[in-house]
């Protein structure tokens, strides 16, 4: 056999060129993921910083959406850049909880790139199955907003090893996706984050209800119950006068007024942030049915308010919430009017003349369908007249009342009269795609503007590139 030749003096050995290789291949990597950190954390700050809507697009949800499709982000088996998003947005609106602009500004966005991911990403067999048993061992999101997020979140269902900060892994695609916006496979960060942000999705929802719950409690407390002065001046008059017009007075317009500015800066804030319209129909809706519920209750528990002249007061108040209903339109609003069937009703026979001369049958089929009989019995009970001095319904009708609950005892029919407020969240991530479905995802990814902080970046000129979308 031929020998083998021997190395040339002084030529570096086979050994010394793989290290060699290795140490540049690991420098272009360092380099690569400082770079890819660079762009995220301009990224991050620009959507901080409530960047304008054009042509009615979320355009902070359109930049991430972008960046995490040319970052090749979906497909990365190990990454927390998703962890980095939503901490950003979670420090934003801890921060200002309760600022109204600030929440609705979070919300379209974050509804925009939910529907995004939704029409965008594939689940695999195998990330489904890591989700769910990340599920049932996690801690939940809140948890560790409410924590700082303090805690590491592991980035892979695999191994606990280590990744820096929001950077693409070893063994993920390096190249810039191409120019089209297929279906993409996506692995577990990408569906743990899709999970993140329907729960981050709920949460500014919840926020926003609630913080207008708040905000016009006290008001309602002011409006279930005529102001002294108003009940003096309805005594003067007859059945059958106008004496409604009489309480048109500083006090009640001043509570109804404040109730009606806190409704129309939300509408309009919704609005002006292009919150998707379903959203705000659900919002007001549970707005409404709150009103409905705090009123009703109120005039249940306090016979104070179960007369005569008050209940043609809160009907005042109602009908000047019915003109704000007109005037905002089906759109926005829907049926939120309906909401308010149990109050509506309720005033309606307090202020019905001829109380004696109704029978059960007309009162609980024409007058007030909705309300119960235990609801029924409290009213007639309570109710007295302050103005004109009428009866109830005749005690006939209390006696069919008082049978008919001792009847529903028995057949274990719930006795409350109370209503409880829905505090739940009335919509899924399915809804949000239904609704939205008429939304063009390539007309809302296309030719995104580029906001000042970066136009002066060429890592973000991708942003002008059209890419196509499955329909």
């Amino acid at each position: 056999t031929a020998k083998k030749k021997a190395a040339a003096p002084g030529a570096p050995s086979f050994t010394e060129l793989e290290r060699e290789q290795a140490e540049l291949d690991a420098r272009k990597q360092r380099l690569m993921m400082e770079r890819q950190l660079t762009d995220q954390e301009v990224m991050l700050k620009c959507v901080t910083e409530q960047i304008d809507f054009k042509a009615g697009r979320p355009v902070a949800a359109c930049i991430i959406f972008r960046s995490l499709l040319h970052w090749r982000s979906f497909e990365a088996d190990r990454t927390n850049v998703f962890d980095r998003i939503i901490q950003t947005m979670s420090r934003s609106i801890e921060h200002k909880s309760e600022d109204t602009q600030n929440l609705a500004y979070w919300l379209s966005n974050t509804t925009t790139l939910l529907f995004l991911l939704q029409r965008t990403l594939r689940t695999s067999q195998a990330a489904s199955g890591a989700i769910g048993q990340r599920r049932r061992t996690s801690v939940s999101l809140f948890d560790r907003w409410r924590g700082g997020f303090n805690r590491p979140v592991a980035s892979s269902a695999g191994t606990g090893s280590s990744q820096p900060p929001g950077l693409l892994p070893s063994g993920a695609p390096t190249s810039p996706a191409p120019s089209t916006v297929k279906k993409v496979e996506a692995k577990y960060p990408a569906l743990l984050f899709k999970q993140q942000l329907t729960a981050f999705v709920e949460k500014i929802y919840g926020m926003v209800r609630d913080n207008v719950k708040r905000e016009i409690t006290t008001e309602l407390g002011q409006c279930i119950q005529a102001p002294r002065a108003a009940r003096g001046a309805a005594q003067v008059g007859t059945p059958g006068s106008k004496g409604i017009k009489s309480f048109g007075n500083t006090q009640l317009s001043q509570h109804w007024r404040l109730i009606l500015e806190s409704l129309t800066t939300l509408l309009n804030t919704l609005k002006e942030n292009h919150v998707p319209a379903f959203l705000i129909r659900k919002l007001f809706t549970q707005v409404f049915s709150f009103v409905n519920v705090q009123l009703f209750n109120s005039l249940l528990l306090r016979r104070e308010c179960c007369s005569f002249s008050n209940g043609e007061y809160v009907k005042t108040g109602l009908a000047e919430l019915e003109n704000w209903l007109h005037n905002a339109g089906q759109d926005s609003v829907d049926s939120a009017w309906e909401e308010l069937r149990y109050i509506r009703q309720a005033v309606t026979f307090l202020v019905i003349h001829q109380k004696p001369k109704k029978s059960l049958d007309e009162i609980t089929h024409d007058l007030c369908p909705v309300l119960s009989v235990q609801q029924l019995y409290r009213i007639s009970t309570m109710y007295w007249d302050d103005k004109y001095g009428t009866e109830t319904v005749s005690q006939e009708v209390l006696s069919n009342m008082k049978q008919m609950m001792m009847d529903d005892t028995n057949s274990s029919v719930s006795n409350s009269f109370l209503l409880d407020d829905d505090s739940s969240i009335p919509f899924s991530v399915e809804d949000i795609s239904t609704a939205m479905a008429e939304t063009d995802v390539s007309v809302m990814i296309n030719n995104i503007p580029q906001p000042d902080s970066l136009k002066e970046s060429m890592a973000f000129a991708f942003l002008t590139d059209s890419v196509s979308a499955d329909p």
